[in-house]
C-alpha cells in the first residue's frame, strides 16, 4: 500500500501563492507517476499536473493548460515529495486538491485520473475575489 498525505491547502484571495505538498510513503516502486488533480463542487475530477518518477534524471513535469504559467510541479527525491507551486490564483481555483500515485512501466505523465491506483485525502484551497 502507498499512503499520501497532502498538505499546504488554505484560503488566499485573488492574485495570491500557495505551495501544496505530497508526501508519499508504504511501499514503493522503482518507476511510478504521481498527479495532482482537483475537483470542485459539482464538477469532474480534473487534471491538474503530473510528473514522472524514476532513477533516472531526468524526470517529466506537466501542467494543464489551464493552469500553465502559474503553476509549477516539481520533486523531492529524498523526501518522496512532490511540490505544486500554485501563483496568480483565481476564484476558479477553488477545489479540492489530490495527489494520486500509480506505477508505471516507463517514464511518463498520465493524466487520466481512472488511471491512478492510490490517492490521498485531499486538502481545500479557496480563492476569494
Amino acid at each position: 500500500q502507498v499512503q499520501l498525505v497532502e498538505s499546504g491547502g488554505g484560503s488566499v484571495q485573488a492574485g495570491g501563492s500557495l505551495t501544496l505538498s505530497c508526501a508519499a510513503s508504504g511501499q514503493t516502486f522503482s518507476r511510478f507517476a504521481m498527479g495532482w488533480f482537483r475537483q470542485a463542487p459539482g464538477k469532474e475530477r480534473e487534471f491538474v499536473g503530473g510528473i514522472s518518477w524514476s532513477a533516472g534524471i531526468p524526470y517529466f513535469a506537466e501542467v494543464a493548460d489551464s493552469v500553465k504559467g502559474r503553476f509549477t510541479i516539481s520533486r523531492d527525491n529524498a523526501k518522496i515529495t512532490t511540490y505544486l507551486q500554485m501563483n496568480s490564483l483565481k476564484p476558479e481555483d477553488t477545489a479540492v486538491y489530490y495527489c494520486a500515485v500509480v506505477p508505471t512501466y516507463i517514464d511518463s505523465v498520465i493524466r487520466s485520473s481512472t488511471a491512478y491506483h492510490y490517492w490521498g485525502q485531499g486538502t481545500q484551497v479557496t480563492v476569494s475575489s
